[in-house]
């Protein structure tokens, strides 16, 4: 199997307890799950109707207080912004435009509106996205073109461990969305394949990159 996101070789194992069949890339690290586990649209919306993310609750509020705290510091004045892939709920999205930057949201499931398709943006970020896309090296290559030349993009997902033991006991590959896994040398390996400077990582689960140009 190619590796989806450098294109090398790939060597498989398998996880005993669930049976699924795993690919992983030496080279960026990445992890996949074989693609018969990928999911449908309608059967991913299945399994994210059963979330109860609320926007008047403040541990959400401080899950992505801590996301903005992370990347804010690196980034300046932005002034335009696109929550990729939020989901149900746009708080993300309404505490930037509280912050006086002017924020779009976007999903696929909820939020379908494709009229921002034509928008560039100072500052894209995505939250817990990236570790359900079919083609996730696609989606990069398209967020990083509708950045403007010195734009940020902000990701979050969980970095595996980098150990196979440790991964098949690893709780988040256990959600069956959850079908590819990075680590910051995937990031780096990303961005260096689109020119792009590695601003920061938070050895856990973000990931700071910045488009070139001004």
């Amino acid at each position: 199997m190619t590796c989806h996101i450098c294109g090398n070789g790939t060597e498989s194992f398998r996880d005993e307890k669930s049976g699924i069949l795993y690919y992983c890339c030496n080279g960026c690290e990445v992890i996949f799950k074989s693609p018969e586990c990928y999911r449908s649209i309608d059967e991913q919306k299945a399994r994210y109707d059963l979330h109860t993310n609320d926007e008047n609750d403040e541990g959400y509020k401080a899950y992505f207080q801590r996301f903005l705290d992370f990347l804010l510091p690196h980034v300046g004045k932005v002034k335009t912004a696109l929550d990729f892939g939020c989901g149900r709920s746009t708080l993300l999205a309404n505490i930037l435009n509280s912050m006086k930057i002017a924020t779009d949201a976007y999903d696929p499931i909820y939020h379908p509106d494709t009229a921002y398709n034509s928008k560039k943006y100072d500052l894209i970020v995505s939250t817990e996205v990236f570790e359900h896309l079919h083609d996730p090296k696609t989606i990069f290559d398209s967020l990083v073109e509708r950045l403007h030349p010195g734009g940020y993009l902000a990701i979050q997902t969980q970095f595996h461990p980098n150990d196979r033991e440790s991964f098949k006991n690893w709780y988040y590959h256990k959600d069956p969305t959850h079908i590819v896994f990075f680590t910051p040398k995937t990031f780096k390996r990303l961005a260096a394949m689109h020119g792009c400077i590695y601003v920061a990582d938070n050895d856990r689960n973000m990931v700071l990159l910045k488009k070139s140009g001004k």
